[in-house]
């Protein structure tokens, strides 16, 4: 068996894990056939290139499937390299269908927008959408679809072999959240569920959209992007280009319940609604979106920007549960709101949706630890005596997970900060650099035009695009995954 050696019985389990990725890759062409299909109905020139996509990434699948390992054991270090090499590998396949078709010139700006997709994060450098054929906008927002709960989720439903240790701590590495809690015993029926209600979820998005002014190949696209919390669409101007309060609804209340823990909406769905109303994450979460909507509408109104009822009701809290879901779609003339409405933005960037959905952001559930423990901090230098303990959903949180939680903010920020920096030195404009890393790390995806200028991501040097597209993989992995590789911890006992 093929093994990397770091000491004395201490083995990575290579085999294993390159067949799991087999497995992943041959789940990977299955979803190819849905933009074949499309190419198929609409005659679109695309279906030769789709077809060799396809059997590229099947024949590298079905190699890496034949392998036998002697052990179908993984550990904490298999789950990490495997859940961080399959993000990598399955952008490098997924891209192929762009690389083929034409649509994207080089290989930099392929998998740039792949991994936009996979992460959620809806950037593109795509300068138009209009000559782009229906089978690759299907592939686009079918690709932010699977990244949303996690292909590797989705490989644990239907693959029963993994559902062992190993697809525990792949679980774990996938699915966002300070903690993960199983809601079945068995790890495959948890993915199971999970992506259950995330697919009746998705279709009852797509018939309440197909009933308005979109077609059906419009619903599909968007209902697929906005359960998924990823912003893609099919059109230069967006939602906008429908002009209708019906369709703004739909979406901002399927983005609301994206940026939910599923674990909740599993609770609800079961009739355990106390779970969901009584969590402290979700009633933060109900309450920012509040007040993000009085904030813009506020700021609107004092800019008298208010010209129809829809813009002093449904837009401001539209756009607020798109930002603070991650979802990224923005209405025009956002950048005339205000300064207050563009702190606002940057600061639900940040902080994103509840830990456990398919929103982005450091989640709102570490901030409510945190600053939880600032207020302990400061009371116990008046009385430092006291023994107070950082309370969520009414109990006590451990000294560990709180430190946890610290940790991860200040990485966060660093992030932040580092892959600002390294924009600026690559000649990308300074406020641009650091708006660019935190949109990426939170998954948001909106460019610098929301600010009323800027430089799109399609201009900005390659080697700034693979930083970003590092930064995109290192916010939906939520940090330690992906940064764990680079520490010497990691590659010893």
């Amino acid at each position: 068996m093929v093994q990397l050696k770091f000491k004395p019985n201490e083995y990575i389990n290579l085999r294993m894990l390159l067949r799991t990725i087999g497995w992943l890759l041959m789940v990977l062409t299955g979803f190819m056939a849905f933009p074949l299909v499309t190419a198929v109905i609409y005659g679109d020139s695309e279906i030769k290139p789709i077809l060799i996509s396809m059997a590229i990434t099947l024949g590298c699948g079905m190699g890496l499937m034949s392998l036998r390992p002697k052990s179908k054991d993984m550990g904490k270090r298999e789950a990490i390299m495997l859940t961080s090499l399959t993000w990598v590998i399955l952008s490098l396949f997924g891209m192929l269908p762009f690389l083929l078709c034409g649509t994207h010139k080089s290989v930099t700006d392929a998998f740039f927008e792949t991994m936009s997709g996979f992460t959620t994060t809806g950037a593109s450098v795509l300068d138009s959408l209009q000559y782009v054929p229906h089978s690759l906008l299907l592939w686009r927002c079918l690709l932010q679809w699977i990244g949303g709960l996690g292909i590797i989720l989705f490989t644990l439903a239907i693959v029963p072999m993994l559902n062992n240790k190993g697809g525990m701590l792949m679980f774990n590495e996938e699915v966002t959240g300070i903690t993960h809690d199983k809601l079945r015993p068995r790890v495959s029926n948890t993915a199971k569920s999970l992506w259950s209600i995330y697919i009746s979820l998705t279709i009852a998005c797509i018939l309440l959209l197909w009933i308005s002014q979109m077609n059906l190949f419009e619903a599909i696209c968007h209902g697929l992007s906005t359960m998924s919390t990823g912003g893609f669409s099919t059109s230069d101007m967006s939602v906008r280009d429908w002009n209708s309060p019906y369709i703004i609804i739909i979406l901002t209340v399927f983005m609301f319940i994206g940026g939910v823990n599923f674990n909740l909406i599993f609770a609800s769905v079961y009739g355990d609604w106390k779970r969901l109303i009584r969590n402290d994450a979700f009633k933060w979460f109900c309450f920012t979106i509040l007040l993000g909507y009085v904030v813009f509408t506020v700021s609107i109104i004092g800019k008298h920007h208010v010209h129809s009822w829809q813009e002093a009701t449904i837009i401001p809290l539209f756009q607020s549960v798109s930002i603070l879901s991650s979802t990224g779609l923005v209405v025009p003339h956002f950048s005339h709101w205000g300064a207050v409405p563009y702190v606002v933005m940057l600061i639900f960037m940040a902080v994103g949706g509840c830990a456990g959905s398919t929103s982005g952001g450091a989640k709102i559930d570490r901030f409510i630890i945190f600053f939880k423990f600032l207020k302990n901090e400061m009371y116990r230098t008046m009385y430092p005596s006291s023994v107070r303990t950082v309370t969520v959903n009414g109990k006590g949180t451990s000294y560990v997970i709180v430190m946890k939680v610290l940790a991860f903010l200040a990485l966060y920020f660093l992030v932040i900060f580092v892959g600002g920096f390294l924009l600026t030195v690559l000649g990308v404009d300074f406020s641009d650099s650091f708006y660019y890393a935190l949109s990426c790390i939170s998954n948001a995806g909106m460019g610098t035009e929301v600010q009323g200028g800027g430089t799109c991501f399609a201009l900005i040097p390659d080697a700034a695009k693979w930083i970003l597209s590092f930064i995109m993989l290192t916010g939906r992995l939520e940090l330690y995954t992906i940064l764990l590789l680079f520490t010497p911890a990691f590659w010893k006992k």
